[in-house]
């Protein structure tokens, strides 16, 4: 009997287990909020919120985006310089005199390219994600150097710039922005098709082949999600701080990841949703508030963040383990 690719189903998700770890991690947030409204003065206040807010929101839109790629049990340590390069791209065309949608799009448009780029590196060249991801972090990092003559380009369009500082309906527009992307994410990959398909890559790819999807399409689909992702993030991040800088997200590969594994995404692929590396980037931004809040040493937010992972990695293995 030949297996259509509409009846590809990824391996059936442990419905009580994945809600019990989001009520988990979402009890968590809400653990942190209320001991740090107890322990500091300015937590709650309106301007801390907001800055958390809008702190979580970049972070948390890469975390959504690397989740794809974790999904089909691969990695896209690239993000951080993409979000890097393309502060300087959209600084540079706007620079330029190219309207501002124009700028924008061309920027979007960039980082489509280079999630293809990773995809015919994976597909037609073998190489591992880890490798040709790594290899762009480097070389972006290079080329936005070279197009800023390692200085920074100034961004004067005051509309552009002053949209990640305003609110709307009291929210921060950063955190709209999430909502934005969240919302046809969560429809992509947990109520389509091509959902299923990111699913069953990462649990076999070979089986996945042999039933009738795309393996090829689909590892491509994920990696230009994500580098699409990252491009976004960069024009938000032009716009909160006004410049293109190609140093900037430094590291922030790192924070993507480790959202998004603390958000319950394996790493061993096929497993995974929307709403866990939003609540883990959140999770991140609150540890790292408070601890300033708190004067506490930036180190100790490293190792905290590191542990996290540990605990998290640990009992994903055991989840793995019972169901095997």
């Amino acid at each position: 009997m030949t297996v259509t690719p509409t009846e590809i189903v990824a391996p059936p998700p442990r419905r009580k287990m994945n809600i019990l770890f989001g009520l988990t991690l979402i009890g968590l947030l809400i653990f942190l909020w209320v001991v740090l409204g107890f322990v500091t003065a300015s937590f709650w206040t309106p301007l801390n919120i907001s800055n958390l807010l809008r702190q979580g929101a970049m972070t948390a839109i890469l975390a959504l985006g690397q989740t794809f790629v974790i999904i089909t049990a691969g990695i896209d340590l690239s993000v951080g310089a993409i979000v890097g390069f393309c502060t300087v791209i959209i600084a540079w065309l706007l620079q330029a005199g190219v309207p501002l949608w124009g700028a924008i799009l061309l920027t979007l448009a960039i980082g489509i390219a280079i999630g293809a780029f990773h995809g015919f590196g994976i597909v037609h060249m073998g190489l591992p994600p880890f490798i040709i991801t790594l290899a762009t972090l480097t070389s972006l990092r290079g080329i936005g150097l070279l197009i800023t003559n390692g200085s920074t380009i100034s961004i004067t369009d005051e509309s552009f710039s002053n949209f990640a500082r305003a609110d709307f309906l009291g929210i921060p527009s950063l955190f709209w922005m999430v909502i934005l992307v969240a919302v046809p994410s969560f429809v992509f990959l947990h109520l389509s098709r091509w959902g299923r398909y990111l699913f069953a890559v990462g649990s076999n790819a070979e089986a996945a082949r042999l039933s009738g999807v795309n393996v090829k399409g689909m590892i491509y689909l994920a990696y230009i999600l994500s580098a699409s992702f990252a491009a976004f993030v960069g024009v938000l991040l032009a716009s909160r701080i006004a410049i293109g800088n190609a140093t900037q997200a430094d590291g922030w590969e790192l924070q993507a990841i480790a959202s998004s594994v603390i958000g319950g995404t394996s790493l061993f692929g096929a497993v995974g949703s929307v709403h866990g590396p939003l609540i883990g980037a959140f999770i991140l931004a609150t540890i790292n508030n408070g601890a300033n809040l708190l004067n506490v040493n930036s180190f100790w937010q490293r190792i905290i963040t590191g542990l996290l992972i540990i605990v998290i990695v640990f009992f994903d293995q055991l989840r793995r383990r019972k169901s095997n």
